[in-house]
């Protein structure tokens, strides 16, 4: 299912325990290397060699009363995207064979664009369940603007969702993809922060990173009782999957998982304007 998985599994947990009572649900997150190395000499099939790192994750989710004393987290909301009937989206992250038979994944040059469009028409589900009214409106005017004028007059509107949640995990796929998410978001860097730590210091992880991000962000000490997180998987398909959740407690680093605790004071780490994963 690609590196979007991640909310992509829990709205499927949470539909499952919609139905049956008193359980509990268990979604493993992994990426394993080995399946997909390449082995060949095609550029575009190299860069999964250089940016892909194993990693896992487990998130327990359960829907029984006497465990929301222990909970971190209650799931609001979920969304997804699949850009698949989109040509150029479908084939932006392609398993194929090279000249020589070599099997590999290449990254095409329109894997951004696609980016973008999933990420467009997620938030189009997720955005009038989470942003303020005044926020909902001036999108809707926008859209009307969009319609109604010459071709080209009208820009679109951006919804500003950093009215809509206090942390923003983003999944670490490539500086390129972080800094795409960061420009079509008009997102500071404190909110990409744990989405470039985290591809700093493990790679990229697969649908496991964003569950990484949201332990740097525990880690740090800056998710409080009551918090807005949104959750954003990226992956081949092309797909986005989103998950809104609301903080229960307030963390700390004994809430956390224990892969930042070697590292977490020393970052973050300023990064240099264009980042080389291949050495």
């Amino acid at each position: 299912m690609g590196c979007s998985v991640g909310p992509l599994a829990l709205d499927l947990a949470k539909r499952v325990l919609t139905i049956h009572r008193n359980k509990y649900a268990l979604i493993v997150s992994t990426e394993n290397l080995t399946r997909s190395l390449y082995f060949g000499n095609e550029r575009s099939m190299l860069v999964t060699n250089c940016l892909f790192r194993v990693g896992g994750s487990a998130v327990l989710l359960s829907n029984k009363w006497a465990d929301r004393k222990v909970a971190k987290y209650k799931i609001m909301y979920t969304a997804r995207s699949h850009m698949g009937a989109i040509d150029m989206c479908y084939r932006s992250v392609y398993q194929e064979e090279d000249a020589n038979g070599t099997v590999g994944v290449g990254l095409s040059k329109d894997l951004m664009k696609s980016a973008a469009l999933a990420l467009q028409h997620n938030m189009r589900i997720l955005g009038p369940k989470v942003l303020p009214l005044s926020e909902i409106f001036l999108y809707t005017l926008n859209q009307l603007k969009v319609r109604f004028s010459a071709k080209g007059e009208a820009k679109q509107y951006i919804p500003n969702f950093k009215l809509a949640f206090d942390n923003i995990c983003i999944h670490a796929g490539g500086t390129a993809v972080i800094r795409a998410m960061e420009k079509a978001l008009d997102l500071p860097f404190k909110y990409s922060e744990p989405s470039h730590m985290t591809l700093y210091r493990f790679g990229n992880i697969s649908s496991a990173s964003i569950w990484y991000e949201l332990a740097y962000e525990e880690s740090k000490g800056r998710v409080k009782q009551g918090n807005r997180v949104w959750v954003v998987g990226l992956g081949s398909g092309f797909k986005c999957c989103s998950a809104y959740l609301k903080a229960l407690k307030t963390m700390d680093m004994s809430c956390s998982s224990q892969c930042w605790s070697d590292t977490i004071a020393e970052l973050p780490v300023e990064l240099p304007s264009t980042s080389h994963h291949c050495h």
